[in-house]
């Protein structure tokens, strides 16, 4: 097994879990070593035991590396594949028929992996495609693109297509709903992307009648394909943050009149939206995109979360537009 390899599949594991950055980040800055170091290097090194004399290479992670040198599956990822099990009980049939996932982020705003860390991870997982979708530049917490920047991103997109096909990566943004209902990006770009997912990160506790005027009035762009999660609600340990209030009514049937899916949000602190809300979008008629809102590549594989809980609403897969082998024909 290749040694970097090893150490990435490791980090993969490690955030599919949860578990803290800090841990992650070590594999991954050792797979980096190894990126920068001669084959032959690293296989004298293991055999030497001098490894750790490398800057970012520590006990655990040399013992990883020495082992996939060795020829063996390091002990330490076998025990994560022993120990790793679907997230949830359920799903199963809504997450085999998924082919990408719209949803995810990149170093290139809040995001910690590069481009093609997360497109080979997605494709590792057996997507067809994955949609890039860094924030919008008013999201300034979380280093949002700003024009220039998205479309140097453009570039480079277009470049690793080339190289990674068949796998695609698909051109996106979450895009800031602004106070007004009006979309935190330049209309010229908007019309360049594949999929543009509309999220509201700001004024969660604005008066019910005026978020759902903000949310109707961006979903009906033409540009927006996604509702991203709509209620902005998140728990965490640290945090209890409740659902936004607006007219899910006029709000869902906006989505259906005008071909906007509504996101359900796989992130285990969001699931959002939650049931009550995926029933009524159901009934109303709207299309659904299942998405991980991954910011690293193993939450790519948060994705039965939301297959759960879409399973649990009866969402048929044709109302899926990431069960589709191209979400932009839906």
């Amino acid at each position: 097994m290749d040694p970097a390899k090893a150490l990435r599949l490791i980090g993969f594991y490690l955030e599919r879990a949860g578990e803290p950055t800090f841990k992650v980040q070590a594999f991954r800055k050792a797979a980096a070593v190894l990126d920068e170091l001669p084959a032959e290097e690293v296989e004298l090194r293991a055999r030497r035991n001098t490894l750790t004399q490398l800057t970012g290479i520590g006990k655990t992670t040399a013992a990883v590396i020495g082992d996939a040198v060795a020829g063996r599956e390091p002990a330490y990822l076998s025990k994560l594949i022993a120990d790793a099990t679907l997230p949830v009980a359920g799903g199963e049939k809504m997450r085999a028929a998924l082919k990408g996932d719209c949803h995810t982020h990149s170093e290139w705003s809040d995001g910690g992996s590069t481009i093609r860390e997360m497109a080979e991870a997605a494709r590792q997982i057996g997507h067809e495609w994955m949609v890039l979708t860094d924030h919008s530049p008013s999201l300034t917490v979380a280093n949002g693109l700003s024009a220039d920047r998205l479309r140097r991103q453009l570039d480079i997109v277009a470049e690793l297509n080339e190289e990674l096909a068949p796998f695609r990566i698909l051109t996106g943004i979450e895009v800031d709903i602004l106070l007004d209902g009006s979309l935190d990006q330049e209309e010229e770009l908007l019309a360049r992307l594949d999929i543009v997912v509309a999220s509201v990160h700001s004024k969660l506790r604005m008066p019910s009648f005026e978020m759902t005027r903000r949310m109707v009035k961006a979903v009906s762009n033409p540009h927006v394909d996604i509702l991203g999660h709509c209620t902005g609600r998140m728990k965490t340990a640290r945090r209890d943050r409740p659902e936004s209030t607006f007219n899910a009514k006029a709000v869902f049937e906006a989505c259906r009149d005008n071909g906007t899916a509504v996101e359900i949000n796989s992130r285990p602190e969001r699931l959002d939206p939650p049931l009550r809300l995926i029933t009524q979008a159901l009934e109303i008629g709207c299309e659904f995109a299942i998405d991980s809102d991954a910011h690293a590549p193993g939450q790519l594989d948060w994705l039965p979360h939301g297959c759960e809980r879409a399973e649990a609403c009866g969402v048929p897969i044709e109302r899926v537009i990431n069960a589709r082998s191209d979400p932009r024909n839906s």
